[in-house]
């Protein structure tokens, strides 16, 4: 069993709106889905305002400054643990989406799904207007990147960058389309995200 960690204000990293750096162990926050970095939400006006980010604001808000502990509860593929964390206390999970930053992850767990009836009915957030759950964007995003890619299997992109860091993008990560890859440096695609882990390759961090 993975022990619970209380970490000091200062360890702790901002990874995206669902996942946090504390002390050097990368955390998922268990039950919720925050929407990805680059993606954008419906507004209430009839336009769009950029919820991928503003998660991340909001997640940022939540900890930073803090004390913050994580009770883990097993761990993905990816090697991330899974954990409820705790800012002074405060559930973070809870409180994403409680605020309409973030989605009960129904696929994992129904633990925040009476939380997000709430923020549904308060039309906080994502739920101002009828909108994309990240899920679909991500399921999106892979669909139509896959046909661009060299071999039309394997569209995650292994860049390295100018510090040596080795970097995977996914289609739906903000920085995709910029990034190129140059397979003579060392660059390279990848099927899945396991197999970049795998390699050695990270995934960027959006946070502060």
């Amino acid at each position: 069993m993975i022990a619970s960690d209380a970490m000091s204000r200062d360890a702790v990293r901002v990874v995206d709106g669902d996942t946090l750096d504390i002390g050097g162990v990368r955390y998922r926050l268990h039950g919720i889905d925050a929407p990805e970095a680059g993606q954008a939400c419906a507004a209430a006006d009839g336009g769009v305002w950029p919820c991928g980010k503003d998660a991340i604001q909001k997640i940022e808000e939540l900890v930073e400054g803090r004390d913050v502990s994580c009770a883990p509860k097993g761990r993905d593929s990816y090697g991330r643990v899974i954990a409820i964390c705790f800012a002074d206390g405060t559930d973070v999970n809870s409180e994403m989406v409680s605020s309409g930053f973030a989605w009960a992850f129904r696929k994992f767990s129904e633990d925040y799904v009476g939380v997000e009836q709430t923020a549904r009915r308060a039309h906080a957030g994502v739920w101002q207007a009828e909108t994309e759950a990240p899920w679909d964007y991500r399921a999106l995003k892979w669909d139509a990147a896959i046909s661009d890619s060299p071999d039309r299997k394997c569209p995650i992109k292994g860049n390295i960058n100018r510090q040596s860091e080795r970097i995977y993008h996914t289609p739906w990560s903000r920085d995709y389309a910029k990034t190129k890859i140059n397979t003579a440096t060392g660059e390279r695609w990848f099927c899945s995200e396991d197999e970049a882990v795998a390699a050695g390759w990270r995934p960027p961090i959006w946070g502060r």
